[in-house]
């Protein structure tokens, strides 16, 4: 993918990632906050923990932080997967949002 494609795709993504965690959030009536500047997306949750999102624009990755490690991704075959473990990004945060707000969640991605 060229650099403007990469683009696009990450902007849509990191938008779909806050639309869905908003409306996870309400439906499950937790509190995390979602911030987000300039391709970097924070999901701040009450205990002030967070996963953080960003861009990495020089490699077409995104990266995430948790409290509990950091993951990259790279575009595979129409997928984001982690470049060491091999797990899909929706999945994947389904799982470390779920962790970090103590309450079993599907975002929908």
């Amino acid at each position: 993918m060229n650099d403007s494609q990469y683009e696009d795709i990450t902007d849509a993504l990191l938008l779909a990632i806050e639309d869905a965690v908003e409306s996870a959030a309400e439906q499950n009536g937790l509190d995390i906050e979602v911030e987000s500047v300039g391709g970097k997306v924070d999901l701040i949750f009450p205990d002030r923990s967070k996963i953080i999102l960003n861009k990495q624009p020089p490699l077409q990755q995104i990266w995430v932080a948790t409290k509990f490690n950091g993951h990259h991704f790279g575009f595979q075959d129409g997928q984001w997967i982690d470049v060491r473990s091999g797990a899909e990004l929706f999945a994947f945060l389904d799982e470390a949002v779920s962790r970090q707000a103590g309450s079993a969640i599907t975002l929908g991605l």
